[in-house]
């Protein structure tokens, strides 16, 4: 018996086309009757990074707390304009649907598999690139890495091309 999907992890990296990943994620929700949470994670930056350039560790700290409070606000407005572009072509409100939004600071494949964990997610859904041919045939480093250390369903949405983009302002 294939288990209930009540809870989605959809993780983003706040590309232009990550929107069309969502596009998937908000679909699988409205068929499960599921949530969402939705996760983006800000890579540390480490004060070794900067030796020598004169910064301070508390500068470096400030710098990711604003960054991490900015990226909230773009996730929050980007779902508001998402859900209301949509709400015809999917035939409810979608906006309810995302129950929670994270933005730790940390390694994605980390963070992603730790809120998986702690959310109790039933499935991941993240895009790829599909960049790097020789490092990751066919999938990117994030989605390859979070398929090979879980054991909840992933769903991996390969992006499209620049040319194709579907970007937040356009869905």
């Amino acid at each position: 018996m294939i288990p209930q999907i009540k809870k989605i992890l959809y993780a983003t990296d706040l590309s232009k086309n990550s929107a069309y990943a969502f596009f998937y994620a908000m679909d699988m929700a409205q068929r499960h009757q599921a949530s969402i949470v939705l996760l983006h994670a800000i890579k540390p930056i480490y004060p070794s990074e900067y030796s020598g350039e004169g910064f301070m560790f508390e500068d470096i700290m400030e710098v990711q707390k604003r960054e991490r409070k900015a990226d909230i606000v773009e996730l929050k407005k980007n779902i508001q304009a998402f859900c209301q572009k949509t709400e015809a072509q999917m035939g409810s409100s979608c906006a309810h649907r995302v129950t929670e939004i994270l933005v730790p600071i940390g390694h994605p494949v980390e963070e992603i598999l730790k809120a998986v964990d702690e959310e109790s997610c039933d499935a991941i859904v993240l895009g790829t690139h599909s960049k790097g041919f020789l490092k990751h045939t066919f999938l990117g480093s994030v989605a390859s890495s979070v398929l090979e250390r879980t054991r909840k369903p992933v769903f991996i949405i390969p992006l499209p091309s620049d040319k194709t983009s579907i970007e937040w302002a356009k869905i």
